[in-house]
Order: C-alpha cells, then sequence, then structure tokens
C-alpha cells in the first residue's frame, strides 16, 4: 500500500501551501541525489516525496487525493498517475523550480547561473584590506595610498588563459553552455559542466605566464579617499578593487577596514572626545587658567574655578570630532585632575604645616566630612557591640 503523502512530506491534512512547500524543501536537501551519491534509498525516498509535493502543491489534484486518496490518479479517476494526461503537465523539474532554486542555486537554471558560465562563476575574489590612520586623520580625512596583494589581468593572453596565437575550444560536453542536463529519476536537473568547469570553453594550449589562469599574483598600489570622521572599523567598498577573474571574468571588490590608533592626549566616543588635564594643586585651590590642545592642532583657553576638585568636568561645545557626512562637529570633555606636589623641599613642607594650621581643618570640608561620618560609624559598631556584651 503507497504511503499517505502528507505523512511523506511530516505535514498535517491541514496544513497550507506554505507548510507543505518549506517541508518538501527540506527533506528535498536530505535526500537529493547529489547529497547522497549511490544511496538507492535516498534516491526512492526522494523520487516519493518528490510525488507527493507535485500532487499537494496543486489545489486540484490535492482536492481529488484528499477525496479518493491514491485512487484518484488509478484508470477510473483522473484517468492516469501523478502528472497523467488526467492533470496536464507532468512530474518534472519545471514544477519545482522555485523550491530548488532556493536550495540549490544552479539547479533548473536557478539563481547560480545563466549566460556563458564563465563570467558568473570565474568573477574574481573579493579582498579586505585594514588600513591604520591617526585620530587627526580621520577627524581631517586623507588622501591614502595602499599596496595590496592582489591579482591582474595577464597581459600575454589578454586574459583568455591560452597561448597568444591559440584560441580557447568550445566545450564539446555543454556546447559551450557551461553547464550540462541530467536525467535522475522523475527529475531532469543541470549542474556546472564537470569538463570546463563552467567556462563554456576549454583551453588545449594554456598561457605559460599564467598556467591558463587568465590573471597573474601582483601588489596594486591604490590612491584611496578616506573621508573626515570615519570611525573605527568603518568599512570602505571599493568596487572592481579586488582579484582579477579567471579568463577575463570581473574583478572582484577591495573591502577596506579602517582601523584609528590611540592618540596621546584625546579618547574619542562617537562624535565626541575626552581629555584629562592634570592641574596643580595650588591652581585647583586658588582658581586661574589653564590652555588645553584641540583635535584640529589650535588651543582653548579654560577658567578653573577656586577650589576645584579632581573630575571636575568642562564641555566645550562643536570642539570634537568631524562628523561623517555631516556639517557639524562633536564636543569636547575636559577632565580635572588635580595632582598632589611630590619631592617637596624643607621649606616647601614648612609652607605646607603653616597652611594646614592656619586653616584648621575648615579649608578641607569634604575630608572633615568623611571622617566625621567614619568616627560616627566606628562610634555605632563600638556601642552596638558593647550592648551585646
Amino acid at each position: 500500500m503507497a504511503q499517505d503523502y502528507y505523512q511523506l512530506l511530516g505535514v498535517e491534512r491541514s496544513a497550507d501551501g506554505a507548510a507543505i512547500k518549506s517541508a518538501f524543501r527540506k527533506l528535498a536537501m536530505k535526500y537529493h541525489p547529489d547529497r547522497n551519491p549511490g544511496d538507492a534509498e535516498a534516491e526512492m525516498k526522494f523520487k516519493e516525496i518528490g510525488e507527493a509535493y507535485e500532487v499537494l502543491s496543486d489545489e486540484q489534484k490535492r482536492a481529488a487525493y484528499d477525496r479518493f486518496g491514491h485512487a484518484a490518479f488509478q484508470n477510473g479517476h483522473g484517468g492516469a498517475g501523478p502528472g497523467g494526461a488526467g492533470f496536464g503537465s507532468g512530474f518534472s523539474a519545471g514544477a519545482f523550480s522555485d523550491v530548488f532554486e532556493d536550495i540549490f542555486g544552479e539547479f533548473m537554471g536557478g539563481r547560480g547561473g545563466g549566460g556563458r558560465g564563465r563570467q558568473a562563476s570565474g568573477r574574481g575574489a573579493d579582498l579586505k584590506y585594514e588600513v591604520e590612520i591617526s585620530l587627526g586623520e580621520a577627524y581631517n580625512g586623507i588622501h591614502k595610498e595602499i599596496t595590496v596583494p592582489s591579482s591582474e589581468t595577464c597581459d600575454s593572453c589578454e586574459g583568455s588563459g591560452a597561448e597568444p596565437g591559440t584560441t580557447p575550444k568550445t566545450c564539446a560536453t555543454c556546447n559551450g553552455a557551461g553547464r550540462v542536463r541530467m536525467q535522475q529519476g522523475f527529475f531532469a536537473v543541470e549542474r556546472t559542466c564537470p569538463n570546463c568547469h563552467g567556462a563554456g570553453e576549454v583551453i588545449s594550449d594554456p598561457c605559460k605566464s599564467c598556467n591558463g589562469q587568465g590573471r597573474v599574483r601582483s601588489d596594486r598600489t591604490l590612491a584611496v579617499d578616506i573621508p573626515a570622521g570615519v570611525e573605527d572599523g568603518t568599512r570602505i567598498r571599493l568596487t572592481g578593487q579586488g582579484e582579477a577573474g579567471v579568463r577575463g571574468a570581473p574583478y572582484g571588490d577591495l573591502y577596506l577596514f579602517v582601523r584609528i590608533s590611540d592618540h596621546e592626549l584625546f579618547e574619542r566616543d562617537g562624535p565626541d572626545l575626552y581629555c584629562d588635564v592634570h592641574v596643580p594643586m595650588a591652581k585647583a585651590a586658588l582658581g586661574g587658567e589653564i590652555e588645553t590642545p584641540t583635535i584640529d592642532g589650535g588651543r582653548v583657553k579654560i577658567k578653573i574655578p577656586e577650589g576645584a576638585q579632581t573630575g571636575r568636568k568642562f564641555r566645550l561645545r562643536n570642539m570634537g570630532m568631524t562628523q561623517l557626512r555631516r556639517k557639524q562637529r562633536g564636543d569636547m570633555f575636559v577632565e580635572l585632575r588635580v595632582e598632589t606636589p611630590t619631592n617637596l623641599t624643607p621649606r616647601q613642607k614648612e609652607l605646607l604645616q603653616e597652611f594646614c594650621a592656619e586653616g584648621g581643618g575648615k579649608d578641607c570640608p569634604q575630608s572633615n566630612s568623611f571622617f566625621d561620618r567614619a568616627k560616627d560609624f566606628w562610634d555605632n559598631i563600638r556601642d552596638t557591640g558593647a550592648g551585646q556584651g
């Protein structure tokens, strides 16, 4: 007794067309003969699920099957088996081309092909190249020359792959199509020609300079423009600057990945810049002005208020990084780091002692507040411990 078509595909009888197609795609990938060479059981399974899909994917055939079962396709109901005279076009590759385009690409003339194979299949590889620039170069943009290991079209054969004075010959296996058609059970499928590997031509006398590849290894020097405002990790695509294709096929693309080196003064966060400025203790206490550099090479003065503490921040608007494809700049943030003096002379130590004595502790309110809270903390622990005892 023939197996139920719904069970073959592993779907419910109420499944819609999308569910049936999805189930068939998964099973077709699993049991396709190309993935199971020499496996007779897999080939039989492939035929069975193909037959099931042909019926259940067609509304009229499915309705007949739901009513009469397999008898719908025997003499007396519909007159012929699946795809026979009673239902028209037949069980063939054409009925499944949309499915196999998704699964196998090149089968059924799908997404892999079209035209003579060498232009489609021999396209040069894409290349990746990392270029490092400074933060200042990222701010201004830069015109930079790079040398990329690549391949170029062979000058001797002009990319044909054939020795000068000779020409490639049309492949006898595929008659120049680059693809051959094969019958596998109910299915007729197309695949890349095994003789010419999709080129559509064979070379009996390969070019000695490139060994028939139509391309040779070469370092290529390129001038590239890196725009102002790029960020670390930015990818720039240069169309047609990758490797040369096989036997005159198109070039691939070159992808530049920008890496920005660390700056000695600035840290970047998107369009904004951050800079730590160390200030002597006396200037932080008395106040005054400091001068700090900007990323464009300029200088800016910042007024420090009396009693400034470490961590005090100043925001300088529109003094940060250039923004890619935008007119405005980011901001610059300056954070103070108050520096305690070291290597004091005896006289400096004496003056500091006089300073502390004169202030009586009132000149450092934050320190006093901290130690007052610490004293309360210790007192509470002592009192709690005494009560428990």
